[in-house]
């Protein structure tokens, strides 16, 4: 019994290893074009260009793998986030959202997208910290 548990435990640390030491441990990253016309998100993994791909082709009024929000001001009277529609590019190493109403000079845009992100990786195992439901990756971008 000590024997299993102990080769067990190796096992457990050998694979942990091997998965800490892979390369895509990196998120994608995300920002405004040069033209700020547009929103590209970068450094996705080829695999999961092509399940999105599949995805949005099959259904692409009704996948939502990004959501582009206008977050309210103190001097706006918007009250929560609206939602901004648009158009997505596929390249090979990440995509392009492009809106249907172009972004306004002096507001803050959330990004919203579950584009590579994950359960549980290494880190938040080793630190307990594994949460329940999967959380999108954010960012807030000015115009």
């Amino acid at each position: 019994m000590m024997k299993f548990y102990i080769m067990c435990c190796g096992l457990f640390i050998i694979v942990l290893a091997a998965i800490s030491c892979s390369s895509t441990n990196s998120k994608p990253s995300i920002s405004f074009s040069a033209d700020s016309n547009s929103i590209i998100i970068n450094h996705i993994d080829a695999s999961s260009i092509l399940r999105l791909k599949k995805a949005y082709k099959a259904h692409p009024d009704t996948i939502n793998f990004i959501s582009v929000l206008v977050t309210p001001t103190e001097e706006d009277g918007l009250q929560k986030e609206e939602k901004i529609n648009g158009n997505v590019k596929f390249l090979s190493h990440g995509l392009i959202f492009y809106p249907l109403k172009p972004f306004e000079k002096g507001k803050s845009y959330l990004i919203e997208n579950y584009i590579d992100t994950k359960f549980a990786d290494t880190e938040k195992l080793l630190k307990g910290s594994i949460k329940h439901k999967l959380e999108p990756q954010q960012q807030i971008l000015e115009r």
